[in-house]
């Protein structure tokens, strides 16, 4: 008895879930459940090792410089010259694209890195292993990292 209860609490939450989901629209915005638990997902998702993961070559300007130019080539459709994101293609994913200045830059370099390299699922995010190498990548992370919101005058 109660299983079924449990069953039929179970299903009264999905459907006043899915009732106020808007159907399958990608201009509604993630509910708070749908946030947290992707964010979950890509915690559990990523390999331990692969979080602590360091650039094994130092960053130079012309590396930084080739990480621009690919950056606006393969990126800035969806993620903007800027990282900010604000874009046609971005705002039009669902979710949404992130902004790379803001709460991306808590991520851990490996976390940035395996992220670009395997994309993320559902999420419009290609996986760019088989177009770059891993030391491409990497200088993709470290021009994420030189991406700040710009400062308000106050």
């Amino acid at each position: 008895m109660i299983i079924i209860g449990l069953l039929i609490a179970v299903v009264a939450a999905w459907y006043v879930w899915a009732a106020g989901a808007h159907g399958f629209s990608a201009n509604a915005a993630p509910s708070w459940i749908e946030t947290k638990l992707a964010a979950l997902s890509r915690h559990l998702a990523l390999p331990a090792g692969d979080n602590a993961a360091r650039d094994p070559e130092p960053m130079t300007p012309t590396r930084l410089a080739r990480a621009r130019q690919e950056f606006h080539e393969q990126c800035a459709l969806c993620h903007g010259d800027d990282g900010s994101g604000h874009t046609t293609m971005g705002q039009s994913l669902y979710p949404k694209v992130p902004d790379l200045r803001g709460m991306t830059q808590n991520r851990t370099n490996g976390a940035l890195f395996y992220s670009i390299r395997n994309g993320i699922r559902m999420s419009g995010m290609p996986a760019w292993s088989n177009q770059d190498s891993d030391a491409e990548i990497w200088a993709l992370v470290a021009l994420i990292r030189t991406q700040r919101e710009p400062q308000r005058n106050q």
